[in-house]
């Protein structure tokens, strides 16, 4: 499904989402290292750009959801809000400021957060449009510091996180490899290849019926598996995924993975499972894109894709800031089909 197959007023809820969050300063959790007490500040004097939302990480993709939407649906309602709204925080003033704390902390919101911020940038420097344009030159001397980090992470990782949260492995470089291969830059790319051939082609008899733990809001396995297909030719990737899921039908049955369903819509790591609804239909859609036409997994998965789309696509946590203040962003990156390339 391309972007000119999805009805813009399906993405409003999660534009006024955004649009509700980018500036909101509480509730707020913040991860950085004390060493004194004149070290205790304000977020916002410590990042003036993104600021907003519950966290770093939430206020970026945020702003990527809103320059997302503005380049797939123009004509979509709220968009001249969302570039006043976007002006404001992307300022030459605030990126230089974001650009010197992520100089002093490599290790701030690595990898999760600085992946989005390479969606971010990545989604500028393909869109046809003035101000975005202008907003992509003065995230330049951020994207350089957020490369470069994410290039030591690479570098000095020992082995992969196989969790579900935000520090897991696979998704981020999926999300690097994105940018890398959007941007011609050739060393990152080969580094995460490198990186992943390591840590994951040897894999076999992954033990997807685990999952989820905890509060996954991405599942390890088809994070891998997503992130396998994307520099693996058609029939080795069939013929590692039969060997990482052996288990996988033939017939277009469901059972295999089911959508997981919050019982308390308010709780902040409840609200994660909506989100891996979301990320799991993504992340299917991408293996099936990997595969042979003439796969006969092809109708397995996407029966399973299609529970989770459309599960994931009425989030039950929307109705709370728990889920409200990142959600649409996970929403958008389904609806678009960001994943597979499309723009």
């Amino acid at each position: 499904m391309k972007t000119d197959q999805v009805n813009p007023t399906v993405v409003l809820p999660f534009v006024r989402c955004a649009l509700g969050c980018i500036h909101r300063e509480y509730p707020h959790v913040h991860f950085y290292g004390l060493s004194e007490e004149n070290d205790l500040v304000p977020h916002r004097q410590l990042n003036p750009a993104f600021y907003g939302c519950l966290d770093w990480h939430s206020a970026v993709h945020n702003h990527w959801l809103l320059v997302r939407v503005m380049r797939c649906f123009p004509e979509v309602e709220l968009s001249e809000e969302a570039r006043e709204k976007v002006s404001q925080n992307l300022t030459p003033e605030a990126i230089a400021q974001e650009a010197d704390y992520l100089k002093d902390r490599p290790e701030f919101e690595c990898p999760y957060g600085l992946g989005w911020l390479l969606q971010l940038t990545a989604e500028l420097r393909g869109w046809n449009d003035s101000q975005g344009k202008q907003w992509g030159e003065i995230l330049q001397p951020l994207e350089e510091v957020a490369v470069n980090n994410l290039r030591q992470w690479l570098l000095d990782l020992a082995c992969p996180n196989r969790s579900g949260t935000h520090i897991q492995t696979a998704f981020a470089m999926g999300l690097i490899w994105d940018w890398a291969k959007t941007t011609d830059n050739q060393d990152l790319a080969g580094l995460v290849k490198e990186r992943a051939k390591m840590f994951y082609h040897g894999d076999r008899n992954y033990p997807l019926h685990i999952e989820p733990l905890g509060c996954d809001f991405l599942s390890p396995t088809l994070a891998e598996a997503d992130l396998m297909r994307r520099f693996l030719d058609a029939e080795n990737f069939a013929n590692w995924l039969g060997e990482f899921l052996p288990n996988i039908p033939e017939t277009p049955e469901i059972d295999w993975l089911s959508p997981v369903i919050p019982s308390n819509p308010t709780d902040y790591q409840q609200s994660h499972f909506d989100g891996l609804n979301l990320s799991r239909a993504w992340m299917l859609e991408g293996i099936i894109a990997g595969l042979p036409p003439d796969d006969p997994r092809i109708s397995s998965l996407q029966a399973v894709a299609a529970v989770h789309r459309r599960v994931g696509l009425k989030p039950v946590s929307l109705c709370d800031y728990a889920g409200s203040h990142w959600l649409g962003s996970f929403a958008v990156y389904l609806l678009t089909q960001r994943g597979l390339g499309y723009t």
